[in-house]
């Protein structure tokens, strides 16, 4: 970063996390740094256990962290409770809750008045294609119109940055692309700053600006790409010629990691 340019929207450094269990203190981030500008999309991969989840929980206060710095706004914070929507892979639609009252549930827990909280969700709802579901509940609809809903509660609130923990991992390929391109439109549109968790190589390249790789537990930032693609459609980025490049380069680096992995638990 240039002495003129911005500070970054959110900004981790130096972060540690370990666990203490019977066997002993097991260490699962190490030194782990990254950025993400203001209404940049940034994934993180890397193998099952690297801290991925661990990290989150620390940014959104789930979890404390052992040492390290994060910032939003240049203004270091302990957590940015308060100030992120997370989205995971499941729902967590409450079952006794329409659409309607699912969705503007963050805003009632910040005291925003019912009325205009009914407003700002059925704008949402439209936009998703569910408004005419609002009075429904959550088992009369889909797996993809459940995270469409989901989807639709964590941008309501107007967080400063999302964080997407594998939300259309467990959705079928059609209704994933479709999910993945309301997203990216939506967060475009409104200028949100994303950072995506997910296994899903393909999912990383097709929506992201650029892509942090982790290596094996204990997590350290292994690599950082920068993903240069003429469109930021999901379906026409895994058209493009780059794209194979891209997947063949951290693939590679996905496998070496496991390959390590393996050798080191064997």
């Amino acid at each position: 970063m240039t002495a003129n340019a911005p500070a970054p929207k959110l900004q981790v450094r130096d972060l540690h996390k370990s666990f203490t269990t019977p066997a002993g203190v097991v260490p699962v981030l190490d030194g782990i740094s990254l950025d993400a500008r203001s209404g940049e999309f940034i994934s993180i991969i890397g193998p099952s256990g690297c801290g991925k989840s661990t990290l989150f929980n620390i940014l959104t206060g789930l979890l404390s962290h052992d040492a390290g710095t994060i910032a939003l706004d240049g203004r270091q914070l302990r957590d940015l409770r308060g100030r992120v929507g997370y989205m995971l892979q499941r729902d967590l639609l409450m079952p006794w809750r329409t659409v309607l009252d699912n969705v503007i549930v963050g805003l009632e827990v910040r005291g925003t008045p019912r009325r205009q909280s009914i407003e700002q969700a059925r704008e949402y709802l439209h936009t998703f294609g569910l408004l005419q579901f609002q009075d429904s509940y959550p088992k009369a609809l889909s797996g993809g119109m459940r995270q469409r809903v989901a989807l639709a509660r964590t941008l309501l609130p107007d967080p400063d940055v999302l964080l997407l923990d594998e939300p259309f991992s467990a959705l079928d390929y059609q209704t994933r692309l479709f999910l993945e391109t309301m997203l990216v439109e939506t967060v475009s549109r409104k200028g949100k700053t994303v950072v995506l968790v997910t296994h899903d190589i393909d999912e990383a390249i097709a929506l992201s600006e650029r892509i942090f790789v982790l290596s094996a537990r204990p997590g350290r930032l292994k690599s950082e790409h920068r993903i240069q693609l003429d469109t930021r459609s999901p379906l026409d980025a895994r058209h493009d010629p780059r794209f194979s490049g891209y997947f063949d380069l951290l693939c590679q680096e996905l496998d070496i990691q496991t390959g390590q992995a393996e050798k080191v638990a064997a």
